[in-house]
């Protein structure tokens, strides 16, 4: 989130508080059961709803920390969509804050490329096409164009041989 931030030339303060903020989202999930956030198949529309109500969960728990400003906006609305289909509110667009449109583009590729306990992790070009296909309807496009700039520029970096990796 912090480099998706430097790269849209957002001023250091921003790029150092969206980190705090990044760090912060999920926080909410802390009110989840356990049983539905490590359940090893399919959720249930009742279970689907309790976990999507860690973004207010997460937004009530920061609400008056006041120390860092807009640390509640990344926590209640990382989910939301840039076409409106999102939640907890149905935000679209730039109604939706910039720290919660950064994470939510870092937030989808960490979980794509992380294993969970009910699937391994996505194979990079799976990645690439589910991000590319929520160009503009799940994401800012301006946000993954970035996010995919940046994934070339560490490839380029670190060269082909590491690809694997850092897809």
């Amino acid at each position: 989130s912090q480099e998706l931030a430097r790269r849209m030339e957002q001023n250091s303060d921003y790029i150092e508080k969206i980190g705090y903020i990044a760090l912060l989202h999920d926080c909410g999930k802390l009110g989840i059961p356990d049983s539905v956030l490590s359940k090893p198949s399919r959720l249930e529309a009742d279970e689907r709803r309790k976990i999507e109500e860690h973004t207010r969960l997460g937004g009530e728990m920061l609400k008056n920390f006041t120390a860092i400003e807009q640390i509640k906006d990344g926590a209640l609305y990382h989910h939301e969509r840039y076409d409106g289909s999102g939640y907890p509110e149905g935000l679209k667009g730039e109604q939706i804050p910039l720290c919660a449109r950064i994470i939510a583009v870092a937030d989808a590729y960490d979980a794509m490329n992380s294993k969970r306990i009910y699937r391994d992790n996505l194979k990079p070009e799976r990645i690439r096409r589910e991000l590319i296909n929520g160009r503009g309807t799940q994401f800012d496009a301006e946000i993954l164009d970035a996010f995919i700039e940046l994934r070339v520029s560490i490839k380029t970096f670190l060269g082909e041989e590491c690809s694997d990796v850092i897809n």
